[in-house]
């Protein structure tokens, strides 16, 4: 029951490239051109940008008033320190700032809420600025921005 089996060998110097695929070549019977989805979307145009929303002149205006005050036992000004949890203009560009402290026995709990509403309410085009003090959710050095952390030496 010794069955012996051959392999056939059969050298090559050089395969076939195989035929390239071309456009003209398929076929076009039948064939519908699907929907595309982004030309609706791309035919929009862009939004008006509002100089109160986030990105706008006024709003940024307002940042850079708060990067002004800075926190006296800490080295870094208030909006990096995480301190601002929100600020809005209204359409008569009244600013509401919503902010925390590090602590509730802060020592400028008192005076900084005061601080804050009067550097917004110095910022050209601002009506009326108000500043709201909460505790909930309360700050945690994980708020800090990335420049603030290094700052401190905790990067």
């Amino acid at each position: 029951m010794n069955q012996e089996r051959k392999i056939e060998v059969e050298e090559v110097t050089e395969a076939a490239k195989p035929p390239k695929a071309r456009v003209d070549d398929a076929p076009r019977e039948g064939f519908e051109r699907k929907r595309d989805y982004l030309a609706g979307f791309l035919a929009q145009k862009p939004q008006e940008e509002l100089p109160t929303d986030p990105g706008g002149d006024l709003y940024e205006a307002v940042i850079d008033a708060l990067k002004e005050i800075y926190d006296p036992e800490i080295p870094v000004n208030i909006y990096d320190l995480g301190l601002i949890y929100d600020v809005q203009i209204g359409a008569d560009n009244h600013a509401k700032v919503l902010m925390t402290l590090t602590t509730p026995h802060c020592p400028v709990a008192e005076s900084m809420p005061g601080e804050v509403e009067l550097r917004v309410g110095s910022v050209p085009g601002i009506g009326h600025a108000e500043v709201e003090l909460v505790w909930d959710p309360p700050w945690d050095p994980q708020k800090m921005s990335d420049e603030a952390k290094l700052e401190l030496g905790m990067l």
